[in-house]
């Protein structure tokens, strides 16, 4: 889209030399009438002072108009440019779905899971853990694979259904993480073991998923501590759907 914009700008800056050079050539031709015009260099000396500078003033008067309006077409150019841009950063791609996901794969980025450390887990009280989020279990699920670091901790997120590509009866409770733009946007996900799942709910429906963590009972999945849900509900899509 950048692109877009500096390509729209040099549009601008091209149409303006134009104008210009149509006014060189009508001074071209005026200057061509003029040669052919002996009689009025004849009577030169009955011209007043003043008129023999007017010639010479109307040459400076094209040239600032030539000028401002350079000046103009650059001002044209760089605020398309500069709005484009903007719009690129600050307005999120129209849609980042499961299948978005899939393509990115959920927890591929180690950067995006940068969330909460085990050590700081480890002294966490119960409310604490109420309060993390897809980022922060994900990150934990990253960080180890010992299932007695989870034994006796609820985990309560929110986040969009992405299907498990090794394992029918796994899926994502997934979030996109926004460390710069929503163009960079990677997803991350805490892996869900539900049997036939998907006669419950679809991909891409937004979930609150409660319960507890336990050795993954899937022989396919790349997981090996999955969360098995004490309750699921639909709920509707955040106003802020991304966490960062």
């Amino acid at each position: 889209m950048i692109a877009i914009g500096m390509v729209l700008s040099l549009g601008v800056l091209v149409l303006a030399p134009s104008s210009r050079d149509g006014s060189d050539a009508h001074d071209h031709d005026g200057q061509g009438h003029d040669g052919h015009d002996h009689d009025a260099h004849a009577q030169a000396d009955h011209v007043h002072g003043d008129e023999l500078r007017a010639p010479a003033e109307r040459p400076r008067r094209r040239r600032r108009g030539r000028a401002v309006a350079r000046t103009s077409a650059v001002a044209a150019g760089a605020l398309v440019t500069t709005a484009v841009a903007v719009s690129l950063v600050v307005l999120p791609p129209a849609t980042l779905t499961s299948a978005t996901a899939g393509q990115r794969d959920v927890n591929s980025s180690t950067a995006s899971l940068a969330g909460t450390s085990v050590e700081d887990a480890a002294s966490a009280d119960a409310d604490a853990y109420a309060a993390f989020s897809v980022l922060d279990w994900a990150g934990l699920l990253r960080q180890t694979s010992d299932l007695s670091f989870f034994e006796g901790k609820t985990a309560d997120v929110v986040g969009f259904v992405v299907p498990a590509g090794d394992d029918p009866d796994v899926f994502y409770v997934s979030r996109f993480v926004v460390t710069c733009c929503a163009v960079d946007a990677q997803p991350v996900g805490v892996p869900v073991h539900l049997v036939d799942w998907q006669g419950q709910v679809s991909a891409d429906e937004w979930l609150d998923v409660s319960g507890g963590f336990q050795t993954n009972p899937s022989r396919t999945s790349s997981d090996p501590i999955a969360l098995v849900p004490d309750e699921l509900e639909k709920v509707g899509q955040p106003s802020d759907p991304y966490l960062y």
